[in-house]
């Protein structure tokens, strides 16, 4: 079992790699729909940019932590770890 910590870690880890392609592949889409970066970064002028760009990390970080539950081998022998301590 993993503790929360290294899951944590983890999905920030996946979260800071995902941040920056996924963030211009959705700024791609929404230029072809018409609507501006900063309005999608801004949540439609919601938030200032520094809010809006951790609101959009933090969104990526609850995806990845999920995704880093469930598809990483999190197993004892994944880690390196033995059972038998000898």
């Amino acid at each position: 079992m993993t503790s929360l910590g290294q899951l944590a870690v983890m999905a920030a880890l996946v979260a800071t790699m995902a941040y920056f392609p996924f963030g211009l592949g959705l700024i791609f889409v929404f230029h072809f729909a018409g609507i501006g970066f900063e309005t999608l970064i801004t949540f439609g002028g919601t938030f200032r940019i520094f809010v809006g760009l951790v609101a959009w990390w933090l969104l990526i970080f609850a995806g990845a932590l999920v995704y880093a539950a469930f598809m990483f081998p999190w197993g004892d022998r994944a880690l390196g770890r033995s059972k038998n301590k000898e």
